[in-house]
């Protein structure tokens, strides 16, 4: 008997996209479907388009919430599926993904499927494939440079149970804090990664990843802050040059000396990906600063190589040629 699929839509005010999203979630045709639609008390057509599907849903409703992370809780406290995931309003699923996806958990041993999606524009042209999330060679590496692609990345209830609720208090990287906690509790041995398109990732000028994609970084920059001023390590250099929403935390209880270890590394392979980053964008200052925090014995030897050839390109590569370069 295939798995139960549980699939939540948190909603609000999506009513020119969400009949797309229901529509290929029930076109599926997948057998032991639960699907949980919880919208926010939306205000425009939103609420009829929802009742028009109400019979092939498991559980809908329109009520007050505070926010995205809120509601996407309400779906995982209800849901009891096997496996779980959540498809935001304006995006939509390929055909057969559900089962593809449950082929994919076929070994009891994998807790998390990381599977593809489409990149498109409002309008149907699709820009790019993503690989789908980050999976490096250790950990610590992985959650330093923590990048997960949501839609497609599905997992066990029973890593769910573990992983807890998303963090209600963090509003643009809620499911990179809940993949961080992923990572503590189960490191990278029990996830798959699938070369399948599942998915359909709609950008479009009201969603957050356009409307207010400079709101993300800084909530990444705050929970390593934190992070940093918990394990008493160089939390100023971040603070000196990002910008850092101070609220933003790692909800993770760390009490074992293991923990630590990788907390400490992942937050070494954080400024490597900060200097990077910044190398890239013409930022040569605060690329040299953050590698100058790094402690080279915590990332592993094979990443000495990143660490060497951005210091030699700081060092030597003005930044007007290197514009020319790129």
């Amino acid at each position: 008997m295939l798995p139960k699929i549980s699939i939540i839509t948190p909603t609000f005010n999506q009513g020119q996209f969400i009949e797309q999203t229901i529509k290929s979630v029930l076109d599926q045709g997948y057998p032991n479907l639960e699907y949980i639609i919880i919208d926010g008390s939306s205000t425009d057509n939103t609420v009829d388009i929802i009742k028009k599907y109400e019979d092939q849903l498991s559980y809908w409703i329109s009520e007050p919430d505070k926010g995205q992370s809120d509601a996407i809780n309400k779906g995982l406290r209800i849901a009891n599926g096997e496996i779980i995931n959540w498809l935001n309003s304006d995006d939509y699923y390929e055909p057969n993904s559900l089962f593809e996806i449950a082929k994919a958990f076929e070994d009891e041993s994998i807790n998390c499927v990381c599977a593809r999606s489409n990149i498109f524009e409002d309008g149907g042209k699709i820009l790019y494939q993503s690989k789908g999330t980050d999976i490096y060679s250790n950990v610590a590496k992985t959650i330093g440079w923590a990048r997960i692609d949501q839609p497609e990345t599905f997992f066990r209830k029973s890593a769910i149970d573990k992983m807890g609720d998303v963090s209600s208090s963090l509003h643009y990287i809620m499911d990179k804090e809940w993949w961080i906690r992923y990572l503590l509790l189960y490191g990278i041995s029990k996830i798959k990664q699938i070369d399948y398109v599942v998915v359909n990732f709609r950008l479009h000028q009201n969603s957050k990843t356009v409307a207010e994609k400079t709101l993300f970084q800084p909530e990444t920059n705050g929970m390593f802050y934190n992070l940093a001023k918990t394990l008493q390590l160089n939390e100023k250099v971040i603070l000196d040059h990002c910008e850092v929403d101070q609220n933003a935390h790692l909800n993770f209880t760390i009490d074992k000396s293991n923990v630590v270890v990788t907390l400490i590394s992942s937050f070494y392979y954080y400024l490597l990906y900060m200097a990077d980053y910044n190398y890239a964008i013409g930022n040569n200052k605060t690329s040299k600063a953050f590698l100058a925090a790094i402690d080279k014995e915590q990332i592993e030897k094979e990443d000495h190589r990143l660490y060497r050839k951005l210091k030699l390109r700081n060092t030597l590569l003005p930044n007007w040629i290197k514009k020319i370069k790129n």
